[in-house]
């Protein structure tokens, strides 16, 4: 293992211009709140969403002072509530006319070992995690198949393809993410839409810090080939890649953002 600090912030180079984006799960320091940047970056116009209406709303603030308020926007959605859903890609599509780009981060973890986990526990990660993706993927492509084009890409986790105490129900909705990828990728191939997904390992930012222990941290950190987390920017640049016309003749991929693949 070595021990490498993170690299410079790579600055954007046009490819999403004249796209328009939507990426869930937006109003934070993490990935999803990252890659929203990185979106308007490429010179995307990105629609914003997520279930906490007040930072929300302080995020599309703050991306509209500095990339203008023409080029973002903020709708408040729940993706366990299927009527935000559709209307999340309805507000989409009626604003700017179409539908190019849809990342779906919305994702809920927690930790417990199954003898003590609650049904409520499991269903609440399953809910948001996978059957929330489930529903944008769903939304998403019932526009998409009509305009014949879009990327969509889910954020899965490589504890969808490893085991990890205490993470069953995350596991197994990240799994199923995998899972839900692959088999929309070949549906949506009819449409010529391409669905993809990344699985990063372990991006740090403030709400990960706050629901995880500093030993946790510590040992996850440890396993990494770099020897440090990743910076939620740097998943976001493999989301910008897999939304581009770079990926063009990728489908039903998962592509690990870290050294964790199985």
């Amino acid at each position: 293992m070595t021990d490498v600090e993170s690299p410079s912030y790579v600055p954007g180079h046009g490819l999403l211009t004249g796209r328009t984006a939507v990426v869930t799960a937006a109003a934070g320091a993490g990935i999803g709140g990252a890659t929203a940047r990185r979106l308007l970056e490429e010179g995307a116009r990105v629609l914003i969403s997520d279930a906490h209406a007040r930072r929300l709303k302080e995020h599309e603030a703050e991306l509209a002072a500095e990339f203008g308020a023409a080029s973002v926007a903020a709708v408040p959605c729940d993706v366990t509530d299927e009527t935000q859903v559709r209307m999340l890609f309805e507000t989409a599509v009626r604003e700017h006319g179409r539908l190019d780009v849809v990342v779906n981060n919305a994702g809920l973890g927690g930790t417990a070992h199954l003898v003590d986990m609650t049904d409520d526990q499991w269903s609440r990660v399953l809910d948001v995690t996978l059957n929330g993706t489930f529903r944008c993927v769903r939304a998403a492509l019932r526009h998409m198949k009509d305009t014949r084009g879009g990327v969509i890409v889910n954020n899965a986790s490589v504890v969808g393809w490893r085991a990890q105490a205490g993470q069953a129900h995350y596991a197994a909705a990240k799994a199923g993410v995998m899972a839900l990828t692959r088999c929309a990728a070949l549906e949506a191939a009819d449409y010529g839409v391409r669905v993809n997904a990344v699985a990063p390992s372990l991006a740090l930012h403030p709400h990960l810090v706050k629901v995880t222990t500093p030993e946790l941290l510590a040992e996850l950190t440890a396993h990494e080939a770099y020897g440090r987390y990743a910076e939620p920017w740097e998943v976001a640049n493999v989301i910008v890649f897999l939304a581009s016309g770079y990926s063009s003749y990728m489908t039903g991929e998962v592509v690990s953002v870290s050294s964790r693949h199985p």
